[in-house]
């Protein structure tokens, strides 16, 4: 009787030790639950609209944005739901337009063509981007669905920059050194759990300072880009 009495006690006692180990493992999970961290990385599509085009330049086709990256997500309180993000990414931005460009001689020159004379006329610029964002969200360490507002800046170094117009003949592509090296402007992103609006407004102009038409007007473009980021852990 007195061996079963020591037996069932020892059971007891090891079943304790084993559940509050067990209940400190998981004590352990959750205070690390709350050093938990969102939206490190991210890609969107877009479209661009160019601003500020002189009379009688129109965009055409689909001007693109594919973009790319990796956030590095700093929170600020104790909730972990305010901060900044800062981060390097890469982009892709094709604006179609009836603006064709020419090289000659290594002397670009541009003009307002009939849709007629050619297919498709555009600049397309590959880009390494460093965007910084100040960040707010109704999220928490047990919620994955919520609420974001993030506003901010992006920096871009244009590595490569094209001009390619398409004709019945054939193509004719070059690397455009009229196009700017470095591109900044602001961005917003809002949006719920998945789906995510995203804007840029660019400041810098796409071309350098001076260019223009055969005619004498600048072309001036800056970039209002519309679409959609998604983020993931």
């Amino acid at each position: 009787m007195k061996y079963s009495v020591l037996k069932y006690l020892f059971i007891f006692c090891f079943l304790g030790v084993g559940f509050t180990a067990y209940a400190q493992v998981e004590q352990d999970s959750v205070q690390l639950d709350t050093r938990y961290l969102e939206d490190q990385f991210y890609f969107g599509v877009g479209y661009n609209i160019l601003m500020n085009r002189p009379d009688g330049v129109v965009q055409r086709n689909l001007s693109y944005n594919l973009q790319a990256g990796f956030m590095k997500d700093i929170p600020f309180n104790k909730r972990r739901n305010f901060g900044i993000g800062l981060g390097v990414g890469y982009a892709v931005n094709s604006y179609y337009s009836n603006v064709v460009a020419t090289e000659t001689n290594s002397v670009v020159s541009y003009e307002i063509m009939d849709q007629s004379m050619f297919n498709r006329s555009k600049f397309e610029l590959h880009s390494l981007e460093i965007p910084f964002e100040i960040r707010w969200r109704t999220s928490t360490a047990e919620d994955y669905k919520f609420w974001r507002i993030y506003a901010g800046v992006k920096l871009g170094y244009v590595f490569s920059g094209t001009s390619k117009v398409v004709t019945d003949d054939g193509n004719h592509k070059f690397s455009n050194n009229d196009i700017e090296d470095f591109q900044y402007g602001l961005t917003f992103n809002f949006g719920y759990n998945t789906w995510n609006m995203h804007a840029y407004y660019g400041l810098k102009s796409l071309l350098e300072d001076g260019v223009a038409l055969d005619s004498g007007a600048p072309l001036d473009f800056q970039v209002l880009r519309i679409g959609l980021i998604f983020y993931i852990l």
